[in-house]
């Protein structure tokens, strides 16, 4: 006796489109052309789930050098200065620091202009 598939497919078939729900003309309805767009939009979301992590260091980068300007001084020197006063702080602390507190920021530049 021969086995069909009838029920696997269909279910295959609706999860791929439950998948592909939102997208433009016949990529959300039919299976051939929304599996395609599956497969990419799987492809994508996990290559930019990596790329979300060097986008936010940029991000906490040009917050901190914005708040080091604005306290005289370059943002390598401060990064420098931080590093000789054996102040271990990552970016993402600076950053938020910077806009949430300022002055404890203010803090900070002048110990790394000290070191």
């Amino acid at each position: 006796m021969r086995i069909k598939t009838g029920v696997t497919a269909h279910h295959r078939h609706k999860k791929v489109l439950a998948l592909t729900k939102g997208q433009r003309a016949s990529r959300h309805s039919l299976y051939r052309r929304a599996h395609e767009s599956m497969l990419h939009s799987l492809s994508y979301a996990y290559a930019h789930r990596r790329e979300r992590k060097s986008d936010m260091r940029r991000l906490w980068i040009t917050r901190i050098n914005a708040a080091a300007q604005a306290n005289g001084i370059s943002y390598s020197r401060f990064i420098n200065g931080l590093r000789r006063a054996s102040i271990e702080i990552d970016r993402k602390m600076l950053a938020d620091l910077a806009v949430r507190q300022p002055d404890a920021f203010t803090k900070l530049v002048e110990t790394a202009q000290a070191a």
